[in-house]
């Protein structure tokens, strides 16, 4: 069985509609017949959100005594035995009563998901474990109950519930969220206009990480290849050193600095796999930059400032921060290190930001030569053991008065000869044997000062001494292969775990996948090539990196996908143990490329789909609504023509009044099809200028009754950038269809008010109201609501409505109205000069 589907509604603030939201998805997935169950729901007395439980199933909860008072829980078990396809749990960082099954809400949900359940939640963005810390500093209230950032980052599905401010703060006004006794109090507090904003800020931010992989999507399914700088983007260099963590936080705080800024570790392990940093420390450090909303990169490259370098400039970073050296003062005799090498050759796109810590200078060892498996320090300490100690011990061993007798001297050279091997390998070890087997004929056998030697069992010792020596050499090399290819299959596996992520994933983006060959093999390009035989020529199914190869045998590597798919990388060659890595890569491409025209054709299908639904139900409209207005047209002509019947003045100005009604319905509807379709192809080209809202709305009024509506345009109101007749058309459809809708104990509501760069008109009537759910349903085409008349219209007057007002680069939306009733908001962009200022006429006019 696998493992159930999370969805989180995520909201900024209490009250803004999480529960709601979540309760109105669970009617819309019964309605299709889905077996949906409500686990554990808090309506908190609210009685929008106790209705909307009523037609669901509600599973009993487990009652737990704690401290002389009963509490109620989910009872998981229950949950489990029940087994339904969906289950609602509210509130997933509550903390359970000591006693439950698990400690944490979230963790019952783990358990849920794990049986195969699929789950929907809602949680606060001030429960979220990083933003504690931010969220007490802005409220001055500290949430106790958190849930980590990783479990919402790990839901397949986030729902942001936002609520401006204002609308918020009017709900609970309304008595919608909390009761009237403690009404005031939250206002005047946590709910000020400030708090909420701040909140909201955060809450957009958070779920604004994610857009990096719509945008990557996007660029791969749009073949997009140029550099979008979108924001700030700081690169940490990590060595695998406690400095990390110093390095990652104060990246953090640069970050914080600007919105959207984004934090990118990095860690470059050396193409032989071998490296002095911590692998526990590394996954700390990992942790820790996820936690703060970052992501942790592993790269491999033997140049550790070229490979850093190139990365920072592939994700188009703007700074780098680095720790500084670990190095002692003597150390600098190998080079000026990374930190320095990298601000040299960074250029002028690159900040570079080196940062002190508590381990600076106090050693990290010698650089490790290229290639070399022991490090450049455990070679050269061989060397000195192998070749100079053999020296410095005949000196003592000839300026002693009593000699130890040649069997001692043939150990103590043997000794050196294993610690050579032990420090450098075979090589200092053979140094150090033929060091050895020359001193000891030279100084220590008879005949001494010759290399000649008379006694066998003399030859036969120096024999044995060299035969050990290269025997240890020996094992010691073969162990440093082993720790060697140990150290690779390690590196490999963090990279084949983290593909095997990105497909749990469900990971999508071509571009993204590339990019992490592109950076994980530290090459120039890669390209995903395909063909449709082995006739036809190459063409990239997508590329990153500058002038990708065109085939693959224009390609440093090439990485065969089946018979006519290829992965080809430019840059460098790849060795030979590096090919299983990228077999996996060139798979998983292949899969993505699949993925991603699947999603294409499906696109396609409901695009289609959505065009045949329109015309059908324009055939509907012209069918039927059409011919309303055309028969009462015909009616009326009849009988003026009819010789029969006299018609006195009167009669014959109300029939010419419904034959002057029925055309300006006809002319109405007509209009609102042709509209529809210039929305639906695309033809729609606003005229942008600035304009006063007083110029153009009381014009819009002219087809409704008089004394229906109150209008109420505040003189100080900035102007719009609007094209002045979409918008007359707009409002004029938003108040017919308000007045339509209203009882008429009071006219509709029209409103202007400014909030920041944008200007809101709120079309307020006091009607039945439209259910949640609705309310985007009556923004569809030919979609009328409620006990409309047939003849009233085809359903399209908000559609272009709404069309017309995004075309300006406004929004249209409803809320309900505070007491029963709907109400339109529409949204302008404010003119930039700001507001208004009362005309000034010229001294002199000329013509």
């Amino acid at each position: 069985m696998g493992r159930g589907i999370l969805r989180i509604y995520l909201g900024a603030a209490p009250g803004v509609g999480k529960t709601y939201a979540m309760l109105s998805e669970a009617h819309r997935r019964v309605e299709r017949g889905t077996d949906c169950v409500v686990a554990l729901v808090e309506h908190h007395a609210r009685p929008r959100t106790e209705v909307m439980l009523h037609g669901l199933e509600l599973l009993p909860r487990r009652q737990l005594e704690y401290r002389g008072t009963v509490f109620t829980e989910m009872d998981v078990d229950a949950v489990l035995e029940r087994a339904p396809a969906v289950a609602l749990v509210d509130e997933l960082a509550h903390t359970n009563v000591p006693g439950s099954r698990n400690a944490k809400r979230w963790q019952d949900v783990e358990e849920l998901l794990r049986a195969g359940i699929d789950v929907i939640s809602t949680v606060n963005i001030q429960h979220l474990e990083s933003l504690g810390d931010v969220v007490e500093s802005i409220t001055g209230v500290r949430q106790r109950e958190t849930v980590p950032d990783d479990v919402v980052r790990r839901a397949d599905q986030i729902e942001l519930v936002d609520m401006s401010p204002q609308a918020l703060r009017r709900r609970m006004a309304h008595g919608n969220i909390y009761q009237p006794d403690k009404m005031d109090a939250a206002l005047s507090n946590y709910f000020r206009p400030g708090n909420l904003t701040a909140l909201r800020e955060l809450a957009l931010l958070w779920v604004a990480d994610r857009v990096d992989e719509y945008l990557q999507q996007y660029r791969g399914e749009h073949n997009i290849r140029t550099t979008w700088q979108a924001r700030e983007r700081i690169v940490v260099g990590l060595t695998g050193g406690p400095e990390g963590r110093t390095l990652i936080r104060r990246a953090s705080r640069m970050a914080a600095k600007g919105s959207g800024s984004e934090i990118l570790a990095v860690y470059i392990a050396r193409s032989d796999g071998l490296t002095s940093a911590s692998p526990k420390e590394l996954a700390v450090q990992r942790t820790l930059v996820e936690d703060l909303g970052g992501s942790f990169h592993h790269v491999i490259g033997d140049d550790i400032p070229a490979a850093l370098l190139e990365f920072a400039r592939g994700v188009n970073s703007t700074q780098i921060v680095l720790g500084s050296s670990r190095r002692k003062t003597w150390q600098y005799i190998y080079g000026p290190g990374v930190g320095a090498t990298v601000a040299r050759e960074s250029g002028p796109d690159l900040d570079v930001h080196i940062v002190t810590h508590e381990e600076v200078a106090k050693g990290r060892g010698l650089p490790m030569a290229r290639g070399a498996r022991l490090g450049r320090a455990r070679i050269i300490g061989g060397w000195l053991v192998g070749v100079v100690g053999p020296v410095l011990l005949a000196v003592v061993l000839r300026g002693m008065e009593d000699a130890p007798g040649l069997a001692n001297d043939v150990l103590l050279f043997l000794s050196l000869t294993v610690a050579a091997a032990l420090l450098g390998g075979v090589r200092p070890a053979l140094a150090s044997a033929a060091v050895g087997s020359m001193l000891l004929n030279y100084w220590f056998t008879p005949p001494t000062h010759t290399l000649t030697v008379q006694d066998p069992e003399n030859l036969v010792a120096i024999v044995i001494f060299f035969a050990v020596a290269v025997a240890v050499s020996s094992v010691v090399d073969l162990a440093a292969r082993r720790t060697h290819q140990a150290a690779r299959l390690r590196a490999e596996s963090e990279i084949l775990s983290f593909l095997a992520g990105s497909v749990l994933r469900g990971e999508t983006a071509l571009d993204a996948l590339l990019e992490r060959v592109r950076e994980t093999f530290a090459m120039e390009s890669v390209a995903l090539l395909e063909r449709s035989s082995d006739v036809e020529p190459w063409t990239c199914a997508g590329s990153v990196g500058p002038g990708p190869a065109a085939r693959p045998d224009e390609a440093d590597v090439d990485m065969p996908v089946g018979d006519n798919m290829a992965l080809a990388l430019s840059g460098r060659v790849l060795p030979a143990e590096d090919r299983r890595v990228l077999g996996a890569f060139a798979a998983q491409a292949a899969v993505v490329l699949d993925r991603q025209r699947l999603v294409g054709e499906a696109e396609e299908a409901r695009r289609l789909a959505e065009g045949n639904r329109i015309r059908t139900a324009l055939l509907a409209a012209v069918s039927h609504d059409l011919r309303t207005p055309l028969a009462s047209i015909k009616a009326a002509v009849s009988s003026l023509r009819s010789a029969d019947v006299a018609w006195s003045e009167a009669d014959e100005a109300e029939l010419l009044e419904g034959i002057e009604d029925g055309a300006d319905r006809l002319d109405h509807l007509v209009g609102n099809l042709l509209d529809m379709s210039r929305l639906q192809t695309g033809t729609v080209t606003p005229l942008i200028r600035e304009i006063d809202l007083d110029e153009v709305v009381p014009m819009a009024l002219g087809g409704v009754p008089e004394g229906s509506v109150d209008l109420d345009i505040p003189e100080t109101l900035p102007m719009v950038a609007v094209d002045p007749g979409l918008l007359e058309r707009v409002v004029a459809n938003v108040v017919e269809n308000a007045v339509k809708y209203n009882p008429g104990r009071e006219p509709v509501a029209v409103a202007a008010s400014a909030l920041g760069g944008r200007v809101e008109l709120r079309v307020v009537d006091r009607g039945r109201g439209v259910p949640h759910e609705a309310k985007e349903r009556i923004f569809e085409p030919f979609q009328r609501y409620g006990d409309a008349p047939r003849g009233a219209g085809v359903g399209l007057g908000l559609a272009v409505s709404r069309g017309f007002a995004e075309a300006m680069g406004g929004t249209l939306d409803a809320e309900d109205t505070p007491g029963g009733g709907l109400t339109m908001v529409l949204t302008l962009t404010a003119a930039p000069r700001g507001v208004r200022a009362d005309a000034e006429l010229p001294a002199r006019a000329t013509s």
